[in-house]
């Protein structure tokens, strides 16, 4: 967990300011900043139509009296690709304009629905659980067709 949060906010703005440095040396600073600008602004106003699109489907899904389930994921991956949009780069604004297209999104959820089926499927899937003072980790197990359920408190530090 520790060397994905290094990676995360280490490793991908350095590689985003390598690529910033590369783009403006073949089109120039000017073109370069204008292009960070134009991107953030744009997705922050796709973001937040998108956004409130999704919110008004939850809305009406509930008043319906059903579960949003794909509304809810929507939002989410709305909300995800806005904050990746809001932050400067090339690789943040093609991962943030994938998560706000309906079409790379509905793939990407498939992507990780598909992952969480296999997972399931192999018989563990594990939910981490934070809040004030600790955590809690759980862990579900297939053990001949019954389904065990293992947790456990853990501190604030614990990197698992």
């Amino acid at each position: 967990m520790l060397s994905r949060l290094i990676f995360l906010f280490v490793a991908v703005p350095l590689v985003e300011l390598a690529i910033l440095l590369q783009v403006g040396q073949w089109i120039g600073i000017g073109p370069t900043f204008a292009l960070v600008v134009v991107t953030g602004v744009a997705g922050a106003a796709l973001a937040r139509r998108q956004g409130l699109r999704a919110f008004m489907a939850v809305q009406r899904e509930l008043a319906e009296g059903r579960l949003p389930g794909r509304s809810l994921l929507d939002g989410l991956a709305i909300l995800v690709g806005g904050a990746f949009l809001l932050t400067p780069g090339i690789l943040t604004d093609i991962a943030g304009f994938s998560l706000l297209v309906p079409t790379s999104r509905r793939w990407l959820q498939r992507l990780v629905r598909r992952r969480l089926e296999r997972r399931m499927s192999e018989g563990t899937v594990e939910f981490r659980v934070w809040g004030p003072g600790g955590g809690f980790t759980s862990r579900r197990t297939e053990v001949h067709g019954r389904t065990e359920v293992h947790g456990r408190r853990s501190d604030w530090g614990d990197s698992q």
